[in-house]
């Protein structure tokens, strides 16, 4: 697969055009800062909403005291709306468009616009009613999500570029399948429904959040593009969530961002950078630069906290290695229902 962006000279040695599929791409990242940028323009007209004092770790602080009934009907029905649609954009697009090309598909157009519809309707609705979806789920189910979505591409990846500093994990083609088949209908879920949790506050945490799911969100629009999936673009949107974690625990006044700087960095060193092309030397030079960096910071802050960087690698390796276990036995489970649906032949007629 071609992950060029065809920006070099062609063999003539004349400039080649710039694909479709990236002029779009490009517009995804433009259309994103601007849609922050205009979150923090009018986000002044949120400050006196009132809150509720914070309650702790599993406390979403940013919802009405009092849940309201436009609130709630706005909130639950425009998500659903959003996720049905690219629910049913996806379907169609597996069953009726199926292959991948360097322009754009009438699917991705209406997929983009669909999706910058709703992304502007929900900045709307904050301003108008306020409440997401967090005065009904739990904090934890918007996290969690964006978590699994992050350890299924770790898995998808795992064939291209191994999981432990090249090497793969055994995992069949059939399995590989599943994931591929299957991921764009729960990508669509966690970033719909984590971007409908959140009010669009203009607080930097949120700035960042919303940045970065507008990004993935029209990354999943991109669907049976090269663009979609180039590999520099599909790890730059990894590695972002290494600054928005750290970044939020920073703002939140807690001592322990660098367990969300080296634990997201460390996978980087062992997983992600294998898929660039790097040459020996320099994925050398890196990880030199990670150790070194990660025992100058623990050295101020006790080496006996050094293990914390493991703590986000362990979770989303453990996470690929039950993420594969449960496929496996999804795709056991319609075996045997189709083994089952199956009529058995017998008997002389």
């Amino acid at each position: 697969m071609d992950d060029s962006t065809q920006l070099g000279s062609s063999v003539t040695g004349g400039p080649k055009p710039l694909r479709r599929d990236m002029l779009a791409l490009w517009g995804v990242v433009l259309f994103s800062l601007g849609y922050t940028g205009l979150i923090w323009l009018v986000g002044g007209r949120l400050e006196q909403v009132p809150h509720l004092p914070d309650q702790g770790a599993s406390w979403y602080y940013w919802k009405l005291p009092e849940k309201t009934l436009w609130g709630q009907l706005t909130a639950w029905g425009f998500y659903l709306a959003h996720q049905f649609a690219m629910w049913g954009l996806i379907w169609y697009g597996q069953n009726r468009v199926k292959r991948y090309t360097t322009g754009l598909h009438p699917l991705n157009v209406i997929a983009l616009a669909a999706n910058a519809f709703f992304i502007l309707l929900h900045l709307l609705q904050t301003h108008l009613w306020y409440d997401g979806l967090a005065q009904d789920v739990s904090i934890w189910s918007s996290q969690g999500s964006v978590i699994v979505l992050l350890i299924w591409v770790l898995l998808m990846e795992n064939n291209r570029r191994g999981l432990f500093f090249g090497a793969r994990l055994p995992l069949g083609q059939n399995l590989m399948r599943f994931a591929r088949k299957y991921h764009g209908y729960f990508f669509a879920w966690a970033i719909i429904y984590t971007f409908w949790y959140h009010p669009a506050e203009a607080l930097s945490g949120h700035l960042w959040g919303f940045f970065y799911t507008t990004l993935l969100m029209l990354q999943g629009a991109l669907m049976f593009t090269r663009a979609h999936t180039n590999r520099y673009w599909t790890f730059t949107l990894e590695v972002v969530v290494l600054a928005h974690g750290t970044m939020v625990a920073v703002m939140q006044g807690g001592s322990m961002w660098p367990m969300f700087f080296f634990g997201f960095a460390g996978i980087f060193v062992m997983t992600q950078m294998h898929g660039l092309g790097l040459t020996r030397w320099i994925r050398g030079l890196i990880l030199s630069a990670y150790l070194a960096a990660a025992l100058w910071v623990y050295s101020g802050r006790g080496l006996e906290n050094l293990h914390q960087i493991t703590w986000i690698p362990v979770i989303d390796y453990l996470g690929v290695a039950v993420l594969a276990a449960l496929f496996s036995f999804s795709l056991w489970l319609m075996r045997r229902l189709s083994t089952l649906r199956t009529p058995r032949s017998g008997g002389v007629e």
